[in-house]
């Protein structure tokens, strides 16, 4: 990757969208323009956001950038995950095999259930009385 290479991928997952530029540097985290403790105050989803670059050793190398919106906080960080995963796959494509491995190239299908008629929510019914 040259100098002047950026890379964006697109992570996703439930209602989150991440886009994720990844580019050579020294380590520094940015999401929607604040620091990863600041905008994720949870270790876990500052280390779910994280988890491809720690897998290959490489968290001090590149310096990510990500834009996310929609979803929750964890949703956010799982697409972050993705988004970063499918970049170190285009950087190069010998590390598909690790990613894939780790399980971080597969993109989380399960999504909200849509609401039924006839019932307060997508399971949840309205209360039932006999008499």
């Amino acid at each position: 990757m040259t100098d002047d290479h950026k890379l964006m991928t697109v992570g996703r997952r439930k209602e989150a969208v991440a886009r994720v530029r990844l580019e050579k540097g020294s380590g520094n985290i940015s999401v929607n323009g604040k620091e990863l403790s600041d905008y994720f105050p949870r270790y876990s989803d500052q280390l779910r956001a994280t988890e491809a670059l720690r897998v290959l050793g490489v968290e001090e190398e590149y310096d990510l950038f990500a834009n996310v919106r929609g979803g929750g906080i964890h949703g956010q960080a799982d697409a972050i995950r993705l988004g970063v995963a499918r970049s170190m796959v285009e950087l190069n494509p010998d590390l598909r095999k690790k990613l894939r491995d780790a399980g971080l190239l597969t993109r989380d299908p399960r999504a909200k259930e849509r609401k039924k008629y006839g019932q307060k929510r997508a399971r949840k019914r309205f209360q039932f009385s006999k008499r």
